[in-house]
C-alpha cells in the first residue's frame, strides 16, 4: 500500500515537472518570436528611414522639390560643347536620382550619365559633350542635316546648311516587375548650328530650350522667353485644355529678351508653326514672315523695344483631320537689333525693294520654340454669334428691300 502510494506520488511529481518544462519552453519560443518581431520591425523601420535618407537636405529645404517640369531643364548651345542643365530635386520628388536619367536611354555608357552639382543653388543635374559626330553619335543623340536660304550673318549666301542636334534625357525605372509607381521622366533638347560653324569654327548663330545670345566679344547679353496669353493686354497666361482649344480662338503670343543691354532691341523675323516640336522641319505654316503675313495675324509690337508682341486665331493642321485634337508648336526667328538701326531691319512693303544687309552688320539671329498648342473640332462661341449676326442682319437687309420693292 505504501509502495503503490509512492507510485503515485511519482506520477504526478513527473507530470508536474513535463508540465513546467512544457511551460518553460513555451516561454522561451515566445520570448524567441518576440525577439524576432522586434528585429523585423526595426529592420523596416531602418528601411524607412534609409528611403527617406535618399532624399538630401538641400532638396527638401529648395522650392524646386516637386513634380518635374518641361521648364526644369536649361540648354546652353555653346562653340565648343552642348551643355544641359536639369533641376534635380524634382528628379528625387520623382522617386529617381542622378544615377538613374541618362542620355537616350544609353545607360550602358558611362558618358551618357550627367553629375549632380549640389554647390549651386538650386541643385542640378548637368551633362556636357563636345560638338563632334562621334561624342554626339555615342549616346544616341539626333544629327541631322538640312538646308535654307541664308538669312542673317549668313544673307549672302543663297543656300545655307545647318546641323541640328537633339536628344532626350530619360529616367530608367530600377523596378524589375510588370508595374511601377514612378512617373516616366523625359526632358528634350535641342541646338541647331551652321555648317560653316562646324566646318570652320567661325561664330555661330544657336537655339534651344533657352537661348543665350552672345554680342562679338562673348559677353551674356539675354536670355529669350516666349509665353501665350489669352487677353490683348498680356496679363492672363493661356490655359490649354487637353481637349485643345476651340478654333479660332485669339491667341496672343509675347517673345521677350530678359537681362537686354539699352543699345539692343528684340526683333522677329519670321514666326511660324510646325507639328512637331523641333524648327527644322519640311512641313510648317507661316504666321508671317518678310511682308507676307497670314490674314488671322496682327504684328502689333516689333523692333521697337526689349519685347515683340503679336496675335493669330487657332486653326488646324489639314493632316490632322481625322483626329479629335490638332498638335502644332510655334517658332519665332528672332534677332537684336541696335535702337538706332531697327527701323531699317523692318521689312519694306511698300513695294520698293529690302536693302540687303551685309552679314556683319547683322547680331546673332535664334528659333525659339513655344509650349504644344492643342486644337480641338469646336469653333469659339464668340465666331458662331458673329457669323450669327451677320445672317440676321442679312436677312434684316433683305426684309427692307422687299418692303421697298413692294412699296414701289
Amino acid at each position: 500500500m505504501w509502495s503503490q502510494s509512492y507510485k503515485w506520488r511519482d506520477l504526478a511529481t513527473e507530470e508536474s515537472s513535463t508540465t513546467q518544462d512544457e511551460d518553460t519552453q513555451s516561454k522561451i519560443l515566445r520570448s524567441q518570436l518576440n525577439s524576432m518581431m522586434l528585429v523585423i520591425l526595426l529592420w523596416q523601420l531602418s528601411l524607412f528611414l534609409q528611403a527617406d535618407a535618399q532624399i538630401p537636405d538641400d532638396c527638401l529645404l529648395s522650392d524646386t522639390y516637386r513634380p518635374p517640369e518641361n521648364t526644369d531643364i536649361n540648354v546652353t548651345c555653346g562653340t565648343q560643347y552642348m551643355d544641359l542643365s536639369i533641376y534635380i530635386c524634382p528628379v528625387y520628388n520623382a522617386q529617381y536620382n542622378e544615377s538613374l536619367m541618362v542620355l537616350n536611354n544609353k545607360f550602358n555608357n558611362p558618358e551618357c550619365f550627367g553629375k549632380a552639382d549640389w554647390n549651386v543653388i538650386p541643385p542640378v543635374l548637368k551633362f556636357r559633350f563636345p560638338i563632334n559626330e562621334n561624342s554626339i553619335s555615342a549616346c544616341g543623340n539626333n544629327f541631322q542635316i538640312t538646308s535654307q536660304v541664308g538669312t542673317g550673318e549668313f544673307s549672302d549666301f543663297s543656300k545655307v546648311d545647318f546641323v541640328n542636334i537633339s536628344g532626350m534625357v530619360l529616367s530608367v525605372d530600377p523596378a524589375a516587375g510588370m508595374i511601377t509607381y514612378r512617373p516616366q521622366i523625359h526632358y528634350i533638347f535641342s541646338c541647331k548650328y551652321p555648317m560653316q560653324y562646324l566646318l570652320n569654327n567661325t561664330e555661330l548663330s544657336v537655339s534651344g530650350v533657352n537661348v543665350a545670345i552672345r554680342d562679338n566679344n562673348g559677353s551674356f547679353i539675354s536670355t529669350l522667353s516666349m509665353e501665350l496669353y489669352q487677353d490683348a493686354r498680356y496679363q492672363n497666361l493661356l490655359t490649354i485644355p487637353p481637349t485643345g482649344l476651340n478654333l479660332k480662338t485669339k491667341i496672343y503670343v509675347s517673345v521677350k529678351a530678359n537681362n537686354l543691354t539699352d543699345k539692343f532691341h528684340l526683333l522677329l523675323d519670321r514666326c511660324y508653326t510646325t507639328t512637331g516640336p523641333y524648327p527644322m522641319q519640311t512641313t510648317y505654316y507661316d504666321l508671317f514672315v518678310g511682308c507676307t503675313r497670314d490674314a488671322q495675324t496682327k504684328l502689333e509690337e516689333n523692333g521697337i523695344s526689349q519685347k515683340a508682341h503679336f496675335s493669330f486665331e487657332a486653326f488646324r493642321f489639314v493632316e490632322h483631320k481625322n483626329l479629335t485634337v490638332s498638335t502644332f508648336y510655334l517658332h519665332c526667328v528672332t534677332r537684336l537689333c541696335e535702337t538706332t538701326k531697327c527701323s531699317s531691319l523692318l521689312p519694306n512693303c511698300t513695294g520698293q525693294s529690302r536693302r540687303r544687309r551685309a552679314a556683319a552688320d547683322v547680331p546673332t539671329n535664334a528659333t525659339i520654340t513655344s509650349q504644344q498648342i492643342r486644337v480641338g473640332q469646336q469653333t469659339t462661341a464668340s465666331s458662331a454669334e458673329s457669323v450669327a449676326s451677320a445672317l440676321s442682319s442679312l436677312l434684316f437687309s433683305l426684309l427692307l428691300a422687299l418692303c421697298s420693292t413692294k412699296g414701289d
